[in-house]
């Protein structure tokens, strides 16, 4: 690179040859020892070498650093912490680190990536077996040398030892990088441990194998919010490589696995044992199925991270004396509004998405009305049906949003079927533009009175990065995908032989199958291939259950009949795909719902009543009366669960105990009561503004930090 007027002429006795990089926390040089054997040698930067607190935090992170030895790690030469700028010299590893050699050659091989996974793997293990969490595992610290991979860089590694009574990890700074921080590393800095390397080793590898990370963003207060609560997207991951980094990436520190778990799944394809059940969970929200009305929906919550960038280095003031920032759409006020022309409105929104500015929600009917994330102003509303006096009830359904555009379906009647006698429906997904309204592209699905509706609610569709996969045909007995850009059909296959009933799912990215039986005595799931809809494996199962979602490597299915007790849970592994029938600690009451957020399973009945329960043990953590009739699908964000009632009475639950520490009345413009059989719908969150559908066709939305 090239020394410069500045630099010095030797550091600590050893003659500086050339300055190698410099980052957030100092300056690298290549030096050579007595012997001539060439170190690298990390000279801090001034400004933290006025800080005493960090001399002392370097000096103690030296000694932990000497501990660290092994063949995929750089190890600790010579060092001085009280020098006049501190400087530690490791060996010099004659290597191009991973980031540089991704950004010129693109992504590795798959047996290269089998040797990264298990080099950085050992390499962690033996980092954590000597009491140390590097805390900045990213590319530029993953040295490709000969002899396989180096991890380098212990400059803001801390000793596991020193825990969260030392002082010196109470100032609220979290230091790292945000695409490939774990999400504690943003909200409990001083809970940071060896499970975060595991969360950072997984970032690696999808980067590895696809050339970004599976959080990036152009901004890095985005990136934090992904990793604290988006799902990673890991399209190009090969398969093989999907279950080691799935695992590595699991929200909460609890459910990663080991090093040494990590080594037997490379080698032996041996998946860890369940994890107990997380304290908290993450972000994922299925609502179960019931007896009608077989929900399928998937919906995400976005929580807020206070991030400053610095360079590479991220710097999050989280406690203390820090003012406290708001994360709302600029302009934000708090509102309600109803859609232009409620004024036939019957009932609730299905649900609603956020784009750009814009909330885009759907249902009663309605195929999607916008309204402004800041102000409430409504631009538009669309009907489902355009057929004038149609008796027949559309639903309607915000279906996702790709590059800013949104997708929903539209169900243009024509007449009567000749064969069924039955409106004949005629389905169609659209990409539309949010601001305007105008349709991007129209894709029919389906066409006669045995069409079934694209429809998140019903299992009609779900939504891949790739685009929307859709019950397809006039029969309802082909599903296809539709191109996210364009909506063209990628490819349709046709639904398996056998299956009297099947509905879409999808999770982590993921699309399923499940089909029933006309006799509802068997269930077959079936895991699709998202490049050709292909099904890759299968697993038949007794009784009639319903897809949950997925919770690490296992996929949770509960008993899909709501009249009777819920006595069990099953779980598939994605890896083995083994079954494994999980009791419950107690039976749940018949008619509740459950909705899987994360780590944990929540049964929600029509009182009010909220039950929190471990898929992996079946333990119920907590019961709590969230005070809400008719509860919705709860949002979890990582201290509270929020519920809503049809009426828009709001509830915030705490994520740990299942009180309630905050609630909102319900709206007396909710015009009248509602069905009975209704409950609330899901919620929405955007950074600290909760948006609440309610009443008829309307939307309110508050500050959370102020309920």
């Amino acid at each position: 690179m090239g020394l410069r007027d500045s630099d010095p002429s030797e550091v600590g006795g050893y003659p500086i040859e050339d300055r190698l990089g410099s980052g957030g926390m100092g300056v690298v040089y290549l030096a050579r020892s007595a012997s001539g054997r060439p170190l690298a040698i990390k000279v801090v930067h001034g400004q933290y070498a006025d800080d005493d607190e960090f001399r002392t935090r370097f000096s103690r992170e030296v000694a932990a650093a000497r501990q660290v030895s092994g063949a995929f790690t750089a190890p600790v030469v010579d060092a001085d912490a009280d020098a006049p700028r501190p400087w530690m010299a490791t060996l010099y590893i004659p290597a191009e680190n991973l980031g540089t050699h991704i950004r010129d050659h693109g992504p590795l091989p798959l047996d290269r990536l089998r040797d990264l996974a298990a080099g950085l793997a050992e390499a962690l293990r033996d980092i954590h077996r000597a009491g140390v969490v590097h805390r900045d595992l990213k590319p530029a610290n993953v040295m490709l040398a000969d002899d396989g991979p180096r991890v380098i860089d212990f400059g803001i590694s801390r000793a596991a030892e020193f825990g969260v009574a030392d002082a010196l990890t109470q100032t609220g700074r979290v230091m790292g990088t945000p695409p490939f921080m774990s999400p504690e590393q943003f909200s409990s800095p001083q809970e940071v441990g060896p499970a975060a390397d595991i969360f950072s080793l997984g970032a690696v590898v999808a980067f590895a194998a696809t050339g970004r990370g599976p959080f990036d963003s152009p901004s890095p207060y985005e990136t934090a919010v992904r990793v604290v609560d988006g799902e990673p997207q890991l399209e190009g991951l090969p398969d093989e490589l999907r279950p080691f980094v799935e695992l590595c990436l699991q929200k909460h520190p609890k459910s990663r696995p080991t090093p040494d778990e990590l080594l037997a799944l490379l080698s032996h394809g041996t998946p860890p044992a369940p994890r107990p059940a997380p304290d908290a969970p993450t972000l994922v929200d299925v609502p179960h199925p019931r007896r009608g009305r077989r929900r399928l929906v998937i919906a995400a919550a976005a929580g807020a991270v206070l991030l400053a960038a610095t360079a590479s280095v991220a710097v999050v003031r989280l406690s203390g004396d820090d003012p406290v920032r708001s994360d709302l759409p600029a302009g934000w006020r708090e509102w309600h509004a109803a859609a232009k022309g409620s004024g036939d409105a019957t009932g609730t929104f299905s649900n609603c998405g956020a784009v750009g500015t814009s909330l885009v929600c759907a249902g009663d009917d309605v195929k999607a009305a916008r309204f402004s994330l800041a102000t409430g102003k409504g631009t538009w509303s669309l009907p489902v049906d355009s057929t004038p006096d149609d008796s027949s009830s559309s639903e309607g359904s915000v279906l996702g949003a790709h590059r800013g555009r949104v997708y929903v379906y539209a169900n243009d009647e024509a007449g009567t079927d000749k064969e069924t006698e039955l409106p004949a429906s005629r389905y169609s997904v659209q990409s539309l533009n949010p601001v305007t309204g105008k349709v991007v592209w129209k894709t029919r699905t389906g066409d006669g009175g045995n069409a079934i509706a694209p429809d998140l609610a019903q299992g009609g569709a779900v939504t891949l990065p790739e685009g929307i996969v859709a019950v397809y045909g006039n029969s309802g007995r082909s599903y296809a995908l539709l191109d996210a850009d364009t909506g063209k059909v990628r490819w349709k296959q046709p639904m398996p032989a056998g299956g009297e009933y099947c509905v879409l799912g999808a999770a982590a990215h993921r699309a399923y199958l499940l089909c029933q039986t006309e006799s509802m005595d068997r269930t077959s799931l079936y895991a699709l291939d998202n490049a050709t809809g292909r099904r890759r494996w299968s697993v038949s199962l007794k009784g009639s259950l319903g897809f949950l979602g997925q919770d690490g490597s296992r996929l949770i299915l509960a008993p899909a009949d709501g009249d009777v007790a819920y006595r069990d849970l099953t779980t598939v592994d994605i890896a083995t795909h083994r079954l494994l029938r999980i009791p419950l600690s107690g039976p749940q009451p018949a008619g509740a719902t459950l909705h899987l957020a994360g780590g944990t399973l929540y049964f929600s009945l029509n009182n009010g009543s909220i039950r929190a329960v471990s898929p992996r043990t079946g333990r119920q953590s907590w019961e709590g009366n969230s005070t809400v009739e008719y509860p919705g699908p709860p949002l979890a964000t990582t201290t509270h669960l929020y519920v809503a009632s049809p009426s828009g009475r709001l509830a915030a639950m705490d994520l740990r105990t299942g009180k309630v520490d905050a609630t909102r009345p319900g709206r007396d413009e909710a015009n009248g009561p509602l069905g009975l059989s209704q409950t609330g719908a899901p919620l929405l969150r955007k950074g600290d503004a909760l948006y609440v559908p309610y009443g008829r066709r309307s939307v309110y939305t508050v500050d959370v930090r102020h309920l």
